[in-house]
Parts: structure tokens; C-alpha cells; sequence
């Protein structure tokens, strides 16, 4: 490979990297059917979905999937271990005690059922950690 070859294959990486980053810094135009590119037929990739939609089931169950994590029936999804932290449950679970108090009569069938249910299965569970008392 003689010198001018060489030079051109390694100033062509500058010229690519240039073409991103005008790429990046425009704003994404619109498809026909009014979506972001990327989102046709419905489906984004998972990096670009961002966080899930503001919901009061997805707020209910993240509770108690922390006071599962807390009780020690699930294993904490950073360390992999599952330990019981009794207080820290004891803490999710009056804290969902009082989102359910404060909600009364504010909520569908199927959240005050979520809601409910949930509150049930913890106590029960953290009753029979804690040894009833």
C-alpha cells in the first residue's frame, strides 16, 4: 500500500465521523404517518423506548416488587442475592397501606383489586418472616 493510499484510508474516518455528528444534530424528521423514524409498525428498540409510561398499576407493582426484593422472596436484580431487609418491607408496606387510604373511592375496580391484593400478599408474607410479631 503506497503512502497516498494509506493517508486516504486513515483521513477517511474524520470525514465519517463529520457526516455523524451533522446527522445526529439535525432534528429526525417525521414519517408519513406522523411518527419518529424508527417507531413504523410499532416497535422501538428497547434503548430508545425510554422509561415506561407514568401508570398507577406499573407504580403499585414496582412497590411491591421492592417489598418482595425487601422480604427477601426475590433476589435484588443489582446484586443478584436475596436478603431480608424487614424494616425497609415493613416501610413499602405502609407506605401502599397509605396510598390504598388516601385513594379510596378514587380508583377503577381493577386498581383498588391490584392495589388490594398486593397490600394482602406482603403482609402475609412479612408476617411469616417476622414471626407473627
Amino acid at each position: 500500500m503506497d503512502e497516498q493510499s494509506r493517508k486516504r484510508v486513515d483521513e477517511s474516518w474524520k470525514e465519517q465521523v463529520e457526516q455523524e455528528k451533522h446527522a445526529t444534530e439535525a432534528p429526525a424528521p417525521a414519517s408519513a404517518s406522523g411518527q419518529a423514524p424508527g417507531r413504523e409498525g410499532g416497535r422501538v428498540p428497547p434503548e430508545a423506548a425510554g422509561p415506561p409510561e407514568a401508570r398507577f398499576d406499573l407504580f403499585v407493582s414496582s412497590l411491591a416488587m421492592e417489598g418482595l426484593i425487601a422480604l427477601g422472596e426475590v433476589p435484588h436484580p443489582a446484586t443478584r442475592k436475596q436478603a431480608a431487609n424487614l424494616p425497609h418491607a415493613k416501610y413499602l408496606i405502609d407506605l401502599l397501606g397509605i396510598l390504598e387510604e388516601k385513594t379510596k373511592g378514587n380508583l377503577s375496580v381493577e386498581e383498588e383489586r391490584l392495589l388490594h391484593d398486593a397490600l394482602y400478599q406482603l403482609r402475609m408474607r412479612y408476617l411469616t418472616k417476622a414471626g407473627g410479631s
